[in-house]
């Protein structure tokens, strides 16, 4: 798959936005299969031919709003991996920061899912080539390297701690789940607990 992606940090115009956000609805009540090019132009208020401007096919408009919700996510991390902060702050913030994104934009998470299951996917989720996991990782081995966390993978601490946070998503606002006061708090408790190097005096 060679498609030629945009700057993704580049401000994006109106209705590129729009038709961003169309898409990201369109496909959370019907799927990628359910969303053709005409139905998003059509739900973000641009003619058929406006949308072919920014966007050559479906695939490229897929791969670019990929792209573009994947910075945000990235965003958060950046906002929440301090230097001038304890990392064991940092995993606390990162954790909440993650955990607050996703469940409240549940169309951005739907489409992440979806995402990671379809034909779009090809060649764009090796972890080595994706920035936000390769920032990911770059956290906990900071993590690692300062005698906080046990000194094993940067990728399996990094895998662990999201797989988690999606998990929690999952269960807690999509699945319906509703946590009493003080339960959230605890689930990342337990897996700094399970990280944590036990020689670590911090």
């Amino acid at each position: 798959m060679n498609v030629q992606l945009s700057k993704f940090r580049m401000p994006i115009a109106d209705k590129k936005k729009a038709i961003f956000e169309s898409t990201l609805e369109l496909v959370k009540e019907n799927g990628f299969h359910g969303t053709p090019m005409s139905l998003v132009a059509k739900k973000a208020g641009v003619a058929a031919g406006t949308i072919y401007h920014y966007f050559e096919s479906k695939e490229v408009l897929i791969l670019e709003l990929y792209h573009y919700i994947q910075q945000q996510s990235i965003e958060v991390l950046k906002r929440e991996d301090r230097a001038d902060i304890p990392f064991q702050k940092c995993f606390f913030n990162l954790w909440h920061g993650l955990y607050t994104y996703y469940s409240k934009n549940t169309g951005i998470f739907r489409f992440f899912e979806q995402f990671v299951n379809s034909p779009y996917n090809t060649g764009q989720s090796e972890f080595v080539k994706d920035d936000f996991h390769r920032l990911l990782f770059q956290f906990f081995e900071r993590g690692i390297q300062e005698g906080h966390l046990r000194p094993i993978s940067s990728k399996i601490l990094g895998t662990l701690a999201h797989s988690n946070i999606i998990s929690t998503v999952k269960i807690q606002v999509l699945g319906g789940l509703k946590l009493q006061n003080g339960e959230l708090e605890q689930i990342p408790l337990i897996l700094w607990d399970g990280m944590q190097n036990r020689n670590d005096k911090s």
